[in-house]
């Protein structure tokens, strides 16, 4: 009995030694499987797709992409081509992953529970309100009653001018009338007394100040609060930053590097997006309106624009009077590993011999386009009707001048 005894005590210590290394080997076997899960979840989300619509502003993209900035994140980037009409709603349903885009065009959206988050701001506005010269019109209250030209019910220029109005006490729906011409064509509708002042994009309203036609109202990149703010920050589709916030971390980092690289050399941007076809427009052109964008990256400023523009937009009843906007812009923004205004001060890029923009050049790029504006009407529109001037619900930028029917003089 006692041999017995000894035996079971022996084969029980035996047994409690074994339960420990089994643990072991069950956790190392757990862990190895999911350290092979981590792998796999990495390697596939080095692919990142990256919408645009082929407008002027979005030199960072364009830029990020030849350049290979994104490639030293260590990505695998895809350009996917996108249409104004369902913009918004191809990023949240996951048809590309990450943009840059206008925060004013998104926060209506997220505030309705479209699924998107920004990250970073990219670069500050270039919209503008103008009257005509001819008229007595001096200030936002001014336009009260007055006939405003806009390239398109629901373009930038419109939503802007609506915050601008809403803010100063005029009703938009009410006290304005609305009337849409081509974005080449606004200057035209003021010569004719058709409108009295005009909302527009660069390089639009630079040409129509050289021209002596019109005085600034409003003014997006001079004009408190607007000045401070982003108009276009980096967003992307919600589900895909939550389930990959390394990569959309290495994503915004190469945008915010185009970014970069573009305010350094504006004009070589410029030119190598209208080379590349990322745009139709022509090197003078592009190169007029990029110069007058001011792509300074920051993550902080991005979020304080986040909670300007909710605040103005709710006081112009562009945002439900319920809307808590410190919340909705907290919503709205997530910050990322690695993406810090911190890392941002150490970023450099290079400086192309001739690509930047001296001020003598400016004034010669404006003077020539201001002889193609007396081209006849078919050929304006041709030259300056880009996507980012005209509306979602209007006709296809890209269909031949003549079939477009809304222009601002008749033959």
């Amino acid at each position: 009995m006692i041999s017995i005894g000894i035996h079971q005590s022996e084969r029980s210590e035996r047994n409690e030694t074994m339960i420990p290394k089994r643990l072991v080997v069950s956790a190392a076997l757990i862990a190895l499987l999911l350290a092979g899960s981590n792998h796999c979840v990495t390697a596939e989300s080095k692919k990142v797709r990256i919408g645009y619509i082929g407008l002027t502003c979005e030199a960072p993209i364009f830029t990020a992409y030849e350049k290979g900035f994104f490639k030293e994140e260590g990505l695998e980037p895809e350009l996917v081509k996108c249409a104004w009409a369902n913009y918004k709603d191809t990023l949240a349903l996951g048809g590309y992953d990450i943009t840059q885009h206008l925060v004013m065009y998104f926060l209506k959206p997220i505030e309705q529970g479209l699924d998107v988050r920004f990250l970073a701001g990219i670069h500050r506005g270039c919209l503008r309100v103008q009257a005509g010269v001819k008229t007595n019109i001096q200030t936002i209250e001014d336009l009260k009653g007055k006939r405003i030209g806009v390239p398109g019910m629901g373009t930038p220029p419109f939503v802007f001018a609506n915050r601008v109005f809403g803010t100063h006490g005029i009703n938009p729906a009410k006290d304005i009338t609305w009337k849409v011409f081509p974005a080449g064509e606004l200057g035209l509708a003021i010569d004719k007394g058709e409108v009295d002042a005009v909302c527009n994009a660069e390089p639009i309203g630079s040409l129509l100040i050289a021209e002596g036609k019109v005085r600034n109202i409003a003014d997006q990149m001079m004009d408190a609060p607007y000045k401070d703010e982003y108009c276009c920050e980096v967003i992307a589709n919600g589900k895909w930053v939550d389930a990959n916030p390394d990569t959309a971390a290495r994503a915004t980092r190469a945008l915010l590097k185009g970014a970069k690289w573009v305010e350094t050399n504006p004009k070589a941007a410029a030119v190598m997006a209208v080379e590349k076809k990322y745009l139709a427009s022509t090197a003078e052109l592009n190169t007029t309106a990029l110069a007058r964008l001011r792509y300074i990256p920051s993550v902080q400023q991005a979020v304080d624009s986040l909670c300007t523009a909710a605040k103005e937009m709710k006081v112009a009843k562009m945002l439900s009077p319920e809307t808590d906007t410190d919340a909705l812009a907290k919503r709205a923004f997530m910050h990322l590993p690695g993406v810090t205004d911190e890392w941002i001060k150490t970023l450099e890029v290079e400086k192309v011999a001739g690509g930047q923009v001296s001020p003598n050049e400016d004034i010669r790029l404006i003077a020539e386009l201001i002889e193609k504006d007396r081209e006849d009407s078919c050929c304006r529109r041709k030259m300056f009707d880009q996507p980012d001037q005209e509306a979602p619900n209007l006709a296809d930028p890209d269909a031949p001048c003549l079939d477009k029917s809304v222009i601002a003089s008749q033959k």
